[in-house]
């Protein structure tokens, strides 16, 4: 069995816990292992955030106001991709020298958090894409496990 939704969401930073929610509602509902569905739902909220700061631009019009959050659990693997209309990124961004940085950190987070990570430019209409995966952990009895 496999479970996938997406949200399209305002620019607004209550959007990132009401994503965050979500999904672990959907992970925890599932039978995910909840040390798995806690590093994905922090990574989710970085790339949530990531695109409510910058991911609108004004060239799109009202599409610069909102952004996508798709998550998929499917068998053994979980993929979330958090698309946004804004001027994407310039270079694949590197991890801030200082752990203390006040801005920077959440992309080097999600590397972290997750086991794929892919950072890129959306081809049309513009903007960014953060998409990753992570290899899911099972609770005994959990419902979506294949039998």
């Amino acid at each position: 069995m496999s479970i996938w939704w997406s949200l399209h969401l305002r620019r607004e930073a209550a959007s990132v816990p009401l994503a965050r929610r979500l999904l672990l509602g959907t992970m925890e509902t599932a039978g995910v292992d909840p040390d798995v569905s806690y590093d994905l739902s922090v990574a989710l909220s970085e790339a949530c955030a990531n695109a409510v700061e910058h991911g609108g631009d004004g060239v799109h019009g009202d599409a610069s106001e909102a952004y996508r959050v798709t998550a998929y659990l499917d068998g053994e693997m979980c993929r979330i991709e958090v698309a946004d209309s804004g001027p994407g990124f310039a270079s694949d961004s590197p991890c801030p020298a200082r752990a203390d940085a006040e801005h920077g950190r959440g992309l080097c987070l999600i590397r972290e958090l997750a086991d794929h990570v892919h950072i890129g430019d959306r081809p049309s209409p513009g903007g960014a894409v953060v998409s990753f995966d992570k290899t899911l952990k099972w609770q005994e009895g959990a419902p979506l496990v294949a039998v």
